[in-house]
């Protein structure tokens, strides 16, 4: 009898979205004839602009010749995407290199997969509410967890605390759930306890394409010193809409070197170039020339026109909510508005109500963690019809 990994009895039973998933089928089925708006996950609905599917076309005709058939591809990602991905970070005042580019298909999975590069007795904090792969993928690994509470009182953008000692530091901005975006002098500040700590930060930044405050960092590399201490995620699931197509990239610098029990300096860039080249044979070569449209200076024209509209969505959600008096954080840099559930009520009782009486879908705070247990995040991916027609459920519901 094999031994398997007991680690995996200490994981929810269900993952957050599935349950979501679970009971909408539910409601659907004993209520086929309800239209029920879906405002939960946050999967775009516009689609790709014009410039990237050219290119995907290109992709899939070269697949057609001898003379152009792409076969294995390098599993660090073609030099052109990743010469393009070093291009959209200089236009963003970021200086990274080529070399120091992960492409993959995902920020969710490298999130997720990046624990292979540590060892089991690590400290790991984790803000609460947080997007749950981060808890997730480090209880089945048996690893030691602290949280750091995340709450209305700190704009859910809590600080270090001098006192704790941590050795890996997950954190996202603009931040899934709850919207709020970290400033420069706060993440200066993450960068010095990281390296007070002797301690590596995760930076999720998927939702970077969100902010359109100019003073606030889109990359923890716009922070001094970040090099030495930060690996960064992205995608272009919500940048460019490839929720389908699925593509992202890890930035790991070459400076993040660190010295072995045996006292062999060992590189994290190298770690993460081998890791990948032996559990992952990279990204399509089609979808990576649509990424790399993505990321021209047309093609993110095209994407900021579809960004425009769901920032817009966002707009109408916080302002129907502002007219009920609902306090609100995010829907601003962010394509997430979270909200106090009304008269105190818990998130997934608000979420069985929600459903119940407006049809409306949308993401319980609990889910996220004991700090969300009262809160609720909507997202502004949905149709602009829908959206507006949500808007008016809820304020006639609420």
């Amino acid at each position: 009898m094999p031994k398997l990994n007991e680690n995996y009895l200490n994981l929810k039973e269900s993952y957050l979205f599935s349950e979501i998933a679970h009971r909408v089928n539910d409601y659907t089925a004993a209520h086929p004839d309800q239209k029920v708006i879906r405002l939960g996950i946050g999967d775009v609905t516009l689609p790709i602009g014009s410039e990237i599917i050219a290119q995907l076309h290109e992709g899939v005709d070269a697949l057609s010749k001898a003379e152009t058939f792409k076969g294995y591809g390098p599993e660090q990602g073609y030099d052109f995407l990743c010469e393009a991905i070093v291009d959209y970070y200089a236009r963003n005042g970021v200086t990274i290199a080529a070399n120091e580019v992960f492409v993959s298909d995902g920020a969710k999975s490298d999130t997720g997969n990046i624990t292979d590069l540590f060892d089991r007795d690590n400290v790991i904090l984790i803000p609460d509410p947080v997007y749950p792969v981060y808890v997730d993928t480090n209880i089945m690994n048996g690893r030691n967890i602290v949280y750091i509470d995340a709450n209305a009182e700190n704009g859910f953008l809590p600080m270090p605390d001098a006192n704790v000692h941590a050795d890996i530091i997950y954190i996202c901005s603009p931040n899934n759930p709850t919207g709020a975006a970290y400033n420069r002098e706060q993440l200066t500040e993450w960068v010095n306890y990281a390296l007070a700590n002797d301690a590596i930060i995760l930076f999720d930044a998927a939702y970077e394409c969100f902010v359109t405050d100019e003073t606030l960092p889109r990359s923890i590399f716009a922070i001094e010193n970040a090099k030495k201490c930060a690996i960064e995620f992205c995608s272009l699931s919500k940048t460019a809409g490839f929720t389908g197509t699925r593509c992202g990239y890890t930035i790991v610098p070459k400076d993040l070197k660190f010295t072995a029990s045996t006292g062999t300096e060992m590189s994290l860039n190298a770690m993460w170039n081998r890791r990948q080249t032996t559990k992952f044979n990279g990204v399509s070569y089609i979808v990576q020339k649509g990424a790399a449209a993505a990321f021209s200076v047309s093609g993110m024209a095209q994407c900021k026109e579809n960004l425009k509209y769901y920032q817009e969505n966002a707009k109408i959600i916080a302002e129907g909510l502002a007219r009920k008096g609902i306090r609100y954080f995010g829907g601003i840099n962010s394509p997430y508005i979270w909200f106090e559930c009304p008269n105190h009520m818990d998130s997934w009782d608000f979420f069985d109500y929600l459903l119940a009486n407006a049809q409306v879908v949308g993401t319980p705070g609990a889910g996220f963690g004991k700090n969300g247990q009262n809160f609720f995040r909507l997202t502004s991916f949905g149709s602009r019809e829908n959206t507006l027609e949500a808007m008016e459920r809820i304020n006639k519901l609420l």
